[in-house]
């Protein structure tokens, strides 16, 4: 055996052959004094140097402005308080009301052309009506529910009908109707009795033999009518949703103290309602608004704006780390960021803010703003518009741009209502810093999607679908449009006569026109409209069923516009501007939304919104097509014998 060889450990480590040996002794510090006060000083062994950086740094550069010490400022806020619809007339805005709720609001549908539907808000009002008149039964030999479920009956429909189709091809619906019929009222009825007309009383063909009654049921009346109108919401004439554009528009008016200031929002989706919403309409004033309230005047004293990891003003103390700036990577044309940056990293040190409290729902305007400095200098501040004296040279925070959006060639009027004649009123230099807080709701509670169409691209086709998802049955429920299609049509081939034998075909294939499509696709055609013809718009049609070759009509309220008017009235044409499907689609809702008031009122109203769609589609849809001849029924058995 060989020994090892030995390691001379000072020859290793003059001459580095391990570099894995080190050279430490100790793992403490060796502290030269037992005295800290030297190192806690942080003395500066260079002031030369230091006062060499503080120059090239700017720090010696003077400037001839002093830190605020007081500001006082004149604030003007007023809530809106007159509401117009794009085509209604003004209206005076509800007190302690969501604005949301205000510009949502739908009219409830209880006829779909010459059916009814809505049945679930039907039975409720006749349950209603029917409790409110217990008391007076039990006192009266007449039984007034008998008379009153006689008189506003359910109908049954009848199965053999063909007009009776959507209550009775789908089970639920159907057996629905079974169960109520002749047993429950239709209280939509008795409403409609009551506002119809002047003079309808409750008690119209009641039979009471003593005469009893009749000015407590006509009270009844009243409070039945007062409580279905405070239940749901509903506009009182025109509702705010554009079904043109698939959107809301409507304006709002301010008093404030340089006279009335009217808000549009043209372009309003539904869901949350912020200020980003609004702009100003120059149009004219919507009158009857109240007197403005007069101007608040504050002194209050600012207060820096800080927020982690900003720049501090020394260049040798040492920002808060939780903030990483360099990690934001900002594009070129990412504007926010670059702002965002610019204010963190250049000019952050030099903002201030000033307390001011603001009741929600109010329009704030800035009538003046001093600040005091520490020198005892009172500088009057004004907007940075005025000083440029280009409105179009500015940036402002949560500040309202002006409507220059002009009325369409077609006569439909602009966002917001028609505008008023006369000249349009020149924009002034600037416009004063106002800010808008609507007067919205914290949260929103939304019910199950009882409506849901989606407007898709069919290049294929070249056409447009509004592709009903979710329609609402005639009991109120919603379910899935290719269910309902499906059962409708399977209940139309039930009521058809069976066809007649006919004769062999003469050749293999047949010629059809067109294939068919199922009946939740309703389709939208491009026509030429304007005075010129020149701008495209979408129109809806109508595909023949599968069945009997019947127009296939919308099951959902969103696309049945124009359908349901009187009898002696033709139904009206429905367009959508074209611009409003993109590639992508739009996707339509319709639900019922709940929520509570300033005043703790809860107000319940129906909405439809609109979103972002789902892409494009192919319906399959052919012209000229070759198909293979069907083959002819054989005869019963015996049908051709001869006894």
């Amino acid at each position: 055996m060989t020994e090892p060889a030995r390691i001379e450990f000072p020859l290793a480590l003059d001459e580095r052959y391990e570099p894995t040996v080190g050279v430490w002794n100790r793992l403490e510090g060796r502290p030269r004094t037992t005295d800290f006060a030297g190192a806690l000083r942080a003395e500066v062994r260079d002031p030369l140097w230091l006062l060499t950086r503080q120059w090239q740094l700017g720090e010696f550069r003077a400037t001839d402005a002093g830190s605020p010490v007081t500001a006082t400022y004149s604030m003007a806020a007023s809530p809106p308080t007159r509401y117009r619809p794009p085509t209604g007339p003004v209206e005076p805005l509800p007190d302690g009301r969501p604005l949301e709720s205000v510009a949502e609001r739908r009219p409830l549908a209880f006829r779909f052309g010459p059916d009814p539907v809505s049945f679930d808000l039907r039975l409720t009002m006749g349950h209603r009506w029917l409790k409110l008149i217990r008391d007076l039964a039990l006192a009266t030999v007449e039984d007034f529910r008998g008379q009153y479920v006689a008189r506003y009956p359910v109908a049954l429909p009848d199965p053999e009908d063909p007009a009776d189709t959507p209550r009775v091809a789908h089970p639920e619906v159907w057996a629905t109707l079974q169960s109520t019929a002749g047993r429950q009222m239709d209280g939509y009825l008795l409403y409609r009795h009551l506002k119809d007309g002047t003079g309808h009383l409750a008690s119209d063909g009641i039979v009471n033999a003593l005469h009893l009654h009749y000015e407590e049921l006509n009270a009844l009346g009243r409070e039945f009518t007062a409580w279905f109108e405070a239940l749901i919401d509903q506009p009182a004439a025109a509702p705010a949703w554009d079904p043109g554009r698939l959107e809301h528009r409507f304006s709002v008016a301010v008093a404030a103290p340089d006279g009335e200031q009217v808000l549009a929002a043209p372009e309003y989706p539904g869901g949350e309602l912020d200020w980003h919403a609004f702009s100003l309409d120059r149009r004219g004033p919507l009158g009857g608004t109240p007197p403005a309230p007069a101007p608040v005047h504050r002194t209050v004293f600012p207060a820096p704006v800080r927020f982690s990891g900003m720049p501090l003003p020394r260049w040798w103390a040492v920002e808060d780390g939780r903030t990483n700036f360099a990690a934001v990577r900002p594009d070129s044309t990412d504007l926010a960021r670059l702002i965002f940056l610019e204010f963190a990293l250049v000019y952050s040190n030099d903002w201030y803010q000033l307390p001011c409290d603001l009741p929600s729902g109010t329009l704030a305007s800035v009538r003046g703003l001093s600040v005091t400095d520490v020198f005892g200098t009172k500088l009057w501040i004004t907007p940075a518009p005025a000083e440029t004296g280009d409105p179009g040279r500015r940036w402002t925070m949560f500040s309202l741009d002006p409507l220059d959006v002009p009325d369409t060639p077609g006569g439909e009027p602009g966002p917001g209502g028609p505008a008023p004649e006369g000249p349009t009123p020149a924009p002034p230099a600037f416009e004063r810093p106002i800010l808008l807080l609507p007067p919205g709701a914290p949260t929103v509670a939304e019910g199950p999607v009882l409506e849901e169409v989606l407007l898709v691209r069919d290049e294929q086709a070249n056409l447009v679908w509004g592709l009903e998802q979710t329609v609402r049955t005639a009991t109120g429920e919603p379910r899935r449009g290719s269910e309902m299609s499906a059962e409708s049509t399977a209940h139309r081939l039930r009521l058809q006569d069976p066809p007649a034998p006919g004769e062999p075909p003469r050749a293999p294939v047949a010629y059809r026109a067109m294939t068919s499509v199922p009946e939740h696709w309703i389709p939208f055609i491009a026509v030429h409209t304007g005075e010129n013809h020149r701008s495209v718009r979408l129109q809806r049609a109508a595909m023949p069923h599968a069945v009997d070759g019947t127009p296939v009509r919308p099951r959902t309220e969103l696309l049945r516009e124009g359908l349901d008017v009187p009898p002696q009235a033709e139904p009206l044409a429905y367009y959508v501007n074209e611009e409003e499907v993109p590639q992508a689609g739009s996707r339509l809702t319709v639900a019922f939304n709940r929520t509570r008031g300033q005043d703790g009122q809860v107000t319940v109203w129906l909405s439809a919104r609109r979103g972002a769609g789902r892409g494009e589609v192919s319906s399959g849809l052919a012209f000229d097509h070759l198909a293979p001849a069907p083959k002819p029924m054989s005869p019963p058995p015996g049908a051709g014998a001869r006894e």
